[in-house]
């Protein structure tokens, strides 16, 4: 099961107060309240992720819209795993997630993000953060 944690949640709902900010009479954008009520769900239910399948229609449109505006790979093109190492020592992804990371979900990229970032062993995240910074998005 993939989940969206409830920090990409929060990070969707600013990318979009950002490009469409609240009306004069407060009222949220459409974009922005669906993505809202899944944040409330959680901080009411005392959850930090919810289930990618159980988030309505509106609001995963709009975390998807978000989800785009982000780097896709964390590669920086130093990759140790082809010579044999469990995790890359650039990015901080396992084989198995380098060699089918096109073929995984949104949902399921994040999650390996969230664990890669917050490992932050990898040389993406010390030795050549600014490599990372620079580096243009792979597709």
């Amino acid at each position: 099961m993939a989940a969206l944690h409830i920090t990409d949640i929060e990070a969707a709902i600013n990318y979009w107060r950002a490009r469409r900010p609240a009306s004069a009479d407060f009222a949220l954008a459409a974009p922005t309240r669906a993505l809202a009520e899944v944040y409330a769900r959680l901080v009411l239910q005392h959850l930090a992720e919810i289930d990618e399948f159980a988030v309505p229609d509106a609001a995963l449109r709009a975390w998807l819209a978000w989800y785009d505006s982000t780097p896709d790979t964390p590669c920086i093109a130093i990759c140790s795993t082809s010579q044999g190492d469990a995790l890359c020592k650039g990015c901080g992804r396992t084989f198995a997630e380098v060699q089918h990371w096109t073929a995984l979900r949104p949902a399921e990229k994040r999650q390996i993000w969230r664990r890669i970032t917050l490992l932050a062993t990898a040389w993406r995240f010390n030795k050549y953060a600014e490599r990372a910074l620079k580096a243009p998005p792979f597709q």
